[in-house]
């Protein structure tokens, strides 16, 4: 009885034994082993990108001098013109009241006229005979002449309100003709259209829109946050969403002085000049992106900004850093600027420190996978 009494005890003490061997084994957790980096020499940029379009440098609206009907147009949008090329011709209709004041005009002259040829050839035959002076003579060839003159101007005018030039005009103002060289970007009228003339009341209808496609620019907008460190001949890169893979190089050239509110924040006006590439061509109202680099540094000490944390109280960012016995230790950091990729490191850490990756994650095997899930 005693050597059975015995064995259970001993049986209980190594089952109890074992049992304990195999929690701690089952429950105990490996080391964590941490990868490590080191602080770099690098060149950080911080940049930003502006939304907008690229547009002609100038854009020339052509207008006509008179009001009418455009009877026919002789070219179409997307035609390369030079300067003086005839875009359009213009039918007059005449105002009634205007044809009626100009004919009244022309009558009222003739009969000024044929009055004054009478007296001249009355004071012709009197000079001629002695009877009165030269001075008198020459008064009246010169209403004579001045009557002459009074009818010309009067059909003449009749005329251009009739026609829309005079008789003798080398350039008839009813045909509209392009100011500039170019590209037509826009007819926004068609054969049939009454148009209004440019005048000092009046900005007239527009015929046509011309500009060089050759000489484009960047327009777009900034935040007020980041206009202020924009300066004039800021280099910028453009890319066009219609063109992939391809870069344009550009030059800031404007900033609004004044901005807008736009959707709650203040925004800047920017231009840019785009030097283009002559194998490519550019429509007109392309969307595009513009990066400039507010901010640029060359040999400094940076790491990767991932490597940071965050104070939960103070919010200021630290790393840790393996020590000679091979314990992370926490160091607070002074940063600077970030391409938000790397951040330049100020003070508080050496090229030689080794800094935790702290936030690295593995990959999940699919064993492990299976067994969470069926969990």
């Amino acid at each position: 009885m005693k050597i059975l009494k015995y064995f259970a005890i001993a049986l209980l003490v190594f089952g109890a034994i074992f049992a304990t061997l195999y929690f701690i084994k089952t429950n105990s957790k490996t080391l964590i082993e941490y990868k490590t980096q080191s602080p770099k020499t690098q060149t950080i940029e911080r940049k930003t990108v502006v939304t907008g379009k690229v547009i002609p440098e100038d854009e020339v609206e052509i207008k006509p001098q008179i009001s009418g009907i455009i009877e026919k147009l002789f070219v179409e949008e997307g035609d390369l013109i030079t300067n003086g090329d005839l875009l359009a011709k213009v039918k007059v209709v005449p105002n009634e009241q205007a044809l009626n004041t100009a004919q009244g005009r022309l009558s009222n002259t003739l009969i000024l006229l044929k009055n004054a040829e009478i007296e001249f050839k009355r004071n012709q035959s009197l000079f001629e005979k002695e009877i009165i002076s030269k001075r008198e003579f020459d008064n009246a060839q010169l209403n004579f002449e001045q009557a002459k003159q009074n009818v010309q101007n009067a059909k003449s005018d009749l005329q251009i309100i009739k026609l829309g030039s005079a008789g003798g005009s080398s350039i008839a103002n009813t045909n509209i003709r392009a100011t500039v060289p170019g590209t037509i970007l826009e007819i926004p009228i068609k054969e049939g259209d009454q148009v209004i003339e440019s005048n000092t009341f009046n900005a007239g209808t527009t015929i046509a829109t011309i500009a060089d496609l050759n000489k484009m620019i960047f327009e777009g907008k900034v935040d007020e946050a980041e206009v202020a460190k924009l300066k004039i001949g800021m280099p910028l890169e453009v890319t066009l969403g219609a063109i992939e893979g391809q870069i344009f190089d550009a030059e800031l050239k404007f900033i609004a002085p004044k901005g807008n509110e736009e959707q709650g924040t203040v925004q800047f006006k920017i231009e840019g000049d785009v030097y283009l590439d002559n194998s490519v061509f550019i429509r007109a109202g392309y969307s595009a992106n513009a990066s400039l680099v507010l901010e640029k540094k060359d040999s400094i000490m940076g790491i990767s900004e991932a490597l940071l944390q965050f104070d939960k109280t103070t919010n200021k960012p630290y790393v840790e850093v393996k020590n000679d016995k091979g314990v992370f230790e926490r160091k607070d950091l002074e940063i600077g600027i970030s391409d938000g990729i790397n951040v330049e490191v100020l003070s508080g850490l050496i090229m030689e420190d080794e800094i935790k990756v702290w936030n690295k994650t593995e990959p999940v095997k699919i064993g492990e996978e299976e067994e969470s899930e069926n969990k």
